[in-house]
């Protein structure tokens, strides 16, 4: 039977070549834009792990309770020791701590009186210990308008936004404002270094950057911080690797009932990270429910064409003793061989433009020449195993459907008037 149904689509092109193209392109949109959508969910997960949550974040139970208002009144104490503990028991994930923090910055006149005065919100890295990575994860250097990377203890970098309404440079002294870890006021001056922009405009208008060493000293945090941020091997979040990570973690005070033990949590866990992966996923359901309808209408339609031009084949066929129930099954096995060619096809090419999108990517710069923003220009897709299947899922089916929908014609077909028209 396969062999007569292939002989029949190998030998008949108007039967099977507009099918298989049909079906081709929709299993090619198919994993196109699954890959691109996977690639922009991947730079946008990892975006959020290198600005808000890691992949992992280490905290204690009373600051996660309140972790939206950034509480340094209940951070970490002790973190050397615990950044210690996790790198040993943790080699391959490279921890670093983070603070953050708010306040006033305060621009002084040639005179060193107040000349402006502005709410500014800091965060704190590990720069100067270099240990980590912390300047290219946060793509910092890029991000710098005028200036330069924090070098020194006592320098700081301050938001574009903030540095042209005030008129500050690099090397101009600002005084910040704020009040330490114990609810003290504290000040202390420092130079710009840098000026960045951040490319969004609630951090443009009043962000600062420190160095974690200056901001403990500035908050009274010696030996602190709000949080440790986790990042797994080669910067690639691994779902399962970091619950196992957590998990392993957490039961080490899972008797602790103190509300300044340190907590550990995912990633998902984290800023609606869960719900937003959750809700992309069903959005991928719905463009593949969507495409099946719209790829098996046009199948049927094309069906339907084809199904008239066949009509004397099947009046033949029907004549010959042959029942209607076998003509509409080698219909469907028929359907189900161009879906698989029409399938392969598709993912061929899409699979081809995905690696091409994954290694080049679509580079969108040029438009933002005048534009520093700490993200990347460039959009990628992004390889997995389902790339090689997703697009069969569509393709079958609703090349199955629309001959099914077409194929009811077969049984429509009045075998008393054969021999009239035979004739």
């Amino acid at each position: 039977m396969f062999s007569f149904l292939w002989k029949g689509i190998i030998r008949d092109k108007s039967r099977s070549l507009l099918p298989v193209i049909v079906v081709a392109i929709g299993v090619f949109s198919v994993i196109f834009a699954y890959g691109l959508i996977n690639g922009m969910m991947s730079n946008m997960i990892q975006t959020t792990a290198n600005y808000q949550t890691g992949h992992l974040k280490v905290m204690t139970r009373a600051y996660n309770e309140n972790r939206g208002q950034k509480p340094n009144d209940l951070a970490l104490l002790g973190t050397d020791t615990l950044i210690l503990q996790l790198k040993a028991d943790f080699p391959d994930v490279e921890w670093t701590p983070r603070i953050s923090f708010g306040g006033l910055l305060d621009i002084p006149d040639d005179d060193g009186d107040t000349k402006a005065q502005g709410p500014a919100v800091g965060t704190a890295y590990d720069f100067l210990s270099g240990n980590n990575k912390e300047a290219e994860r946060i793509g910092l250097e890029k991000a710098i308008v005028t200036g330069g990377m924090i070098q020194h203890p006592g320098e700081i970098i301050i938001s574009d936004d903030f540095a042209r309404t005030h008129n500050v440079s690099p090397g101009d002294e600002v005084t910040f404002f704020g009040s330490t870890m114990y609810g003290a006021m504290t000040f202390s001056n420092y130079r710009v270094a840098g000026v960045v922009r951040f490319g969004v405009s609630m951090l443009d208008r009043g962000a600062v950057i420190l160095d974690i060493e200056d901001a403990r000293l500035l908050l009274d945090m010696e030996n602190a911080a709000g949080e440790i941020f986790g990042y797994l091997p080669e910067n690639h979040y691994d779902t399962k690797e970091a619950e196992k990570i957590k998990t392993e973690f957490n039961s080490l005070y899972v008797n602790n009932t103190d509300d300044f033990a340190p907590l550990m949590l995912r990633l998902e866990e984290q800023d609606l990270m869960f719900q937003t992966i959750a809700l992309m996923d069903k959005i991928m359901i719905i463009m593949g429910i969507i495409l099946i309808i719209a790829l098996s209408v046009v199948l049927w339609n094309t069906g339907v064409l084809g199904g008239i031009r066949r009509y004397n084949e099947f009046g033949v066929r029907l004549a010959m003793g042959e029942e209607k129930k076998h003509i509409y099954r080698t219909l469907l096995g028929e359907s189900l061989l161009i879906g698989f060619i029409g399938s392969v096809l598709g993912t061929i090419t899409g699979v081809a433009l995905t690696l091409y999108l994954q290694k080049y990517g679509l580079d969108y710069s040029g438009i933002m020449d005048d534009v520093n923003m700490m993200i990347d220009p460039v959009i990628r897709s992004k390889m997995t195993p389902s790339v090689f299947y997703i697009g069969f899922i569509p393709g079958m089916i609703s090349m199955l459907i629309g001959s099914a929908l077409a194929g009811i014609a077969v049984y429509k077909r009045n075998t008393a008037m054969l021999f009239k028209e035979l004739d």
